[in-house]
């Protein structure tokens, strides 16, 4: 699908509810969004774009999806530098330690509806038919990673972490259901799923570096950020339209992993 497309269809994995990050209208954040002038300067020197920053409860969302805490903002680490290139895989600095092999368990939270059950199950069986060091196991609760419902207030569709320097994946996905509905668990919500998940085990977005590819509107470089952007060897130098980690995804949009997806899992798992 091209960016004329996705920004007619127009949904990002993490835009407003009015999706003003996929609108072709602008609107003006709510008082409870704002952000500071302080926490602004404070989110591009830790390199992430400050464009289209939301406060929310407990830290931040930049770049559409990714959460930062306070302490994320406060405690920098020294900037990772990588190639700026076109649409190739990046990764974070921090992976999850798999060693020779690591199950990481996924809950989801009986405030989701059904739905995200059968979602969950069919992005595991996605990971898992990778075959990888990293392998994934549902489970009713308490999980490694636990699928959870956003705030009502939300004005996102879900966002996600980067693992941390231990070497265990985000803990929490947090899903506006309201806005992303019921409708296509295993296809649609299952690639929602596998994106954020993806952010949970140091998937960068595939389009980083420019997200207006798949998201519309004008030339926008996320950053390399303190949690790095390294290229992952083998991944394409052209343009990805159908990788599961770009930016944003059009309503009701499948994105099962495509062969630079693989390519770029089996690299790093």
């Amino acid at each position: 699908m091209n960016t004329k497309n996705i920004l007619a269809a127009g949904l990002c994995f993490v835009s407003a509810l009015s999706f003003t990050s996929c609108s072709k209208e602008s609107e003006s954040l709510t008082k409870s969004d704002e952000v500071s002038k302080e926490v602004l300067s404070q989110i591009k020197q830790l390199g992430f774009t400050s464009q289209g920053a939301m406060a929310v409860e407990g830290g931040y969302i930049v770049e559409g999806d990714i959460f930062l805490t306070p302490q994320d903002l406060a405690n920098p680490s020294p900037v990772k530098l990588m190639r700026v290139g076109a649409e190739e895989q990046y990764r974070t600095t921090n992976l999850v330690n798999a060693g020779t092999g690591r199950n990481i368990t996924i809950s989801v939270s009986t405030s989701l509806p059904a739905a995200y059950v059968t979602a969950t199950d069919e992005m595991i069986a996605r990971y898992n038919a990778e075959n990888l060091t990293l392998s994934m196991t549902r489970v009713s609760s308490g999980g490694d990673i636990v699928l959870a419902q956003a705030p009502k207030s939300a004005r996102y569709l879900a966002s996600a972490g980067f693992p941390t320097s231990a070497g265990d994946p985000h803990n929490q996905v947090l899903i506006n259901s309201g806005a992303i509905g019921t409708a296509n668990p295993t296809t649609y919500i299952a690639t929602i799923l596998a994106h954020e998940v993806g952010h949970c085990i140091g998937f960068r977005h595939t389009d980083y570096m420019d997200r207006s590819y798949s998201c519309g509107g004008s030339t926008s470089n996320e950053g390399a950020s303190t949690v790095g952007a390294i290229l992952i060897p083998g991944t394409p130098a052209a343009a990805d339209p159908n990788s599961f980690m770009l930016a944003c995804i059009g309503g009701g949009q499948n994105r099962p992993f495509n062969s630079n997806d693989k390519t770029a899992l089996n690299a790093l798992y």
